[in-house]
């Protein structure tokens, strides 16, 4: 039996969009075109992948398990092929780098400069995302590798190989003239007294501070939420409330009107994991960025099984 890689490209667009008008759109073919290839593509798996009636199209079981399947095969074609155009402008290949903010803000920018200048003929391609879809990207093979936050990892149906990257911490970070200001360590119980700025509510730091609040016995006051530092850093400078970061990203914007202070907490010593499906499902590329990133030469002795 041959699979049809437009075919699977197609499935892959319908479980994506959600669609498959949307996905015919994207693969440049009309819609009837592509429920006869999705219609084949059952035929020659012999089993159904989407259940039919009058609320749409609902993905089986099966078709969960294809996507998975269909990306990984999909990505190795496309690998083949991009390794090969790139053969002759002397690339060597590229990466899905996955991560969290933090990590972004404090960490990856020196870390890939030395990579890149090391290999410039690597392609790395990162995504921000936050810690919970690190894991859910690295599992479904949508990223080759993700760097989260250890205590975030989640529940994922398929294990991933945890290795160490970085150690952070979070801080609090309150407005110039606030009454916290002139204190240089304070309990989340003490910011808990004043609006919260926090950010994305699936975030490491919120379900931090959440599970802190809880044990404090008290709620969070959280004002609003952002999904950036900058924009914490410029809420808070404006008067609008506190809120809890990483110290290494505040440290970027400490010409604003905003005063860091030390959180005294077990939590806020911060552990950062590097993530793969496993070492072995790597391209030459990716381990070369998994010793960059981990400092090894011999990265797989210090992948543990999550």
């Amino acid at each position: 039996m041959r699979l049809d890689p437009v075919s699977l490209r197609l499935f892959v667009a319908v479980m994506e969009t959600g669609a498959i008008a949307r996905a015919a759109a994207r693969g440049h073919i009309v819609a009837s075109a592509a429920s006869r290839r999705l219609a084949e593509l059952e035929s020659q798996l012999g089993v159904a992948l989407f259940t039919r009636g009058n609320r749409g199209m609902q993905p089986t079981p099966a078709a969960f398990e294809l996507l998975h399947l269909a990306r990984g095969v999909l990505n190795e074609l496309d690998g083949i092929a991009q390794q090969m155009r790139e053969h002759g402008a002397g690339l060597r290949g590229h990466v899905r780098l996955a991560a969290n903010i933090s990590a972004i803000t404090q960490f990856l920018p020196a870390d890939l400069a030395r990579f890149m200048a090391l290999h410039p003929q690597v392609d790395v391609r990162l995504q921000e995302l936050i810690s919970s879809a690190v894991a859910r990207a690295v599992a479904e093979n949508a990223a080759d590798i993700g760097i989260l936050s250890d205590s975030h990892y989640g529940e994922q149906p398929t294990p991933l190989t945890l290795l160490p990257y970085r150690q952070d911490e979070l801080v609090l970070v309150v407005p110039a003239g606030h009454t916290l200001a002139r204190r240089r360590r304070v309990q989340l119980r003490d910011a808990m007294a004043f609006d919260l700025i926090g950010m994305h509510p699936g975030s490491a730091i919120h379900q931090l501070l959440q599970r802190g609040a809880a044990e404090a016995g008290r709620p969070l006051r959280l004002r609003m939420h952002v999904t950036g530092y900058d924009a914490l850093c410029l809420m808070v400078a404006a008067g609008l409330g506190v809120g809890v970061m990483p110290r290494g990203s505040a440290a970027l914007y400490a010409h604003l009107a905003i005063r860091v202070l030390t959180l005294d907490e077990p939590w806020a010593q911060r552990r950062l994991a590097l993530c793969v499906r496993s070492m072995q499902a790597l391209t030459p590329v990716a381990r070369q960025l998994v010793a960059h990133l981990t400092n090894t030469e011999n990265p797989s002795l210090l992948g543990r099984q999550r």
